[in-house]
């Protein structure tokens, strides 16, 4: 078997991201309509053996949770978003025996609220800080009426400076 190229292995890593960013927009909207909430319907592969559910803790990494494991389990971005979740903060999900998804943000990091400007590129919203690009949910731009070049004060991990993704605070 030959090695796969690098530019193949990060156009793949790129694509997974982008179908799973398209899923979680679409899970968003399909809540929106709903009504549900933060909830969502595990994959009917999910197995839960304990009575009141199956507790998965992780990571959030700006967009998705990830457990120790390495799985990725998609947060809803509105949740996400109204939470004001960081990159970093360690989080609980708890899939019950009806197959729902319940998110709780247990562990925060420490953060620190600086001000950018809105841009869009590649289909996705960045927050431009000191010649820094940090990306934010699609959700929170839509929430805040936000439009190509505001003003806004976001949330980053205060320690992290390799973060990508930042938290809206609010427009200015």
């Amino acid at each position: 078997m030959s090695e796969i190229p690098e530019k193949q292995i990060k156009r793949l890593r790129s694509l997974i991201q982008e179908a799973e960013t398209n899923l979680s927009a679409a899970k968003e909207l399909l809540i929106s309509i709903l009504g549900d909430g933060e909830i969502i319907t595990a994959p009917k592969d999910v197995v839960v053996s304990d009575p009141d559910g199956k507790v998965i803790e992780g990571v959030f990494d700006g967009q998705i949770m990830i457990d120790q494991e390495g799985k990725n389990y998609p947060v809803p971005a509105n949740y996400a978003s109204k939470s004001k979740l960081v990159e970093g903060d360690i989080m609980k999900l708890t899939i019950t025996p009806e197959g729902k998804f319940l998110y709780k943000q247990i562990g925060p990091v420490e953060r620190k609220t600086v001000i950018g400007t809105l841009v869009h590129h590649d289909d996705k919203y960045f927050v431009e800080v000191s010649g820094k690009e940090y990306e934010v949910l699609y959700a929170s731009v839509t929430y805040f009426r936000l439009k190509e070049g505001a003003q806004v004060a976001v949330i980053i991990p205060a320690n992290n400076e390799d973060a990508t993704w930042a938290a809206v605070e609010a427009a200015i």
